[in-house]
C-alpha cells in the first residue's frame, strides 16, 4: 500500500467539519502552492507576502551586462528606436535641402542600417584604442583616434 499524506483543510459554508485530503507522498501537487509560515506581524489567518519571503536573486556583477550583450548580438533587430532616427533624418534633409521633404521608407531603413553599422564599428575601434591605453573606460581621444585611423567621418 503506498504511503499517503493527509492535510486537514476547513470547508466553507454548511458542511464546517474538518476533512481530510489524501496526496501520494512521492507526486507533487498540482493547484495552489504552499506558502510560508505567516509572521508575527501579519493576521493568523492571512499568508505572509511573496515579497517578504523571498529576496531578489543579485547576480555577479557583470553578468547581467554579458547577458544582455548575447541578447542584443543574437537580435537581428535595429537598436536605434525607428522613430527618433526618422525624426532627425527629416531635420537634417530639411536643413541642407529645404525642398526634400519626402522619403521612402526603404531609404530611411537603410540610412538607418547604414549609421548603425558606422556607430558599431566606431565603438568597436575606440574599444581597441582604449585597451590599448590600458584603459576600460572610453574617452574622446580614443574615438578621435579611432577616426583619424579608419579615415571615416572626417570633417570635410
Amino acid at each position: 500500500m503506498a504511503r499517503v499524506k493527509q492535510t486537514a483543510t476547513k470547508k466553507k459554508g454548511a458542511g464546517a467539519s474538518a476533512s481530510t485530503k489524501l496526496v501520494p507522498k512521492g507526486k507533487p501537487t498540482k493547484g495552489k502552492r504552499r506558502k510560508g509560515k505567516p509572521t508575527k506581524n501579519s493576521k493568523p489567518g492571512s499568508a505572509p507576502s511573496e515579497a517578504s519571503t523571498r529576496k531578489p536573486r543579485r547576480f555577479k556583477p557583470g553578468t547581467v551586462a554579458l547577458r544582455e550583450i548575447r541578447k542584443t548580438q543574437k537580435s537581428c533587430n535595429l537598436l536605434i528606436p525607428k522613430a527618433p532616427f526618422v525624426r532627425l533624418t527629416r531635420e537634417f534633409s530639411t536643413f541642407y535641402s529645404p525642398d526634400m521633404k519626402r522619403w521612402q521608407a526603404d531609404a530611411l531603413y537603410a540610412l538607418q542600417e547604414a549609421s548603425e553599422s558606422y556607430l558599431v564599428e566606431l565603438l568597436g575601434h575606440a574599444q581597441l584604442c582604449a585597451i590599448h591605453a590600458k584603459r576600460v573606460t572610453l574617452m574622446k581621444s580614443d574615438f578621435q583616434l579611432a577616426r583619424r585611423m579608419t579615415g571615416k567621418g572626417q570633417p570635410w
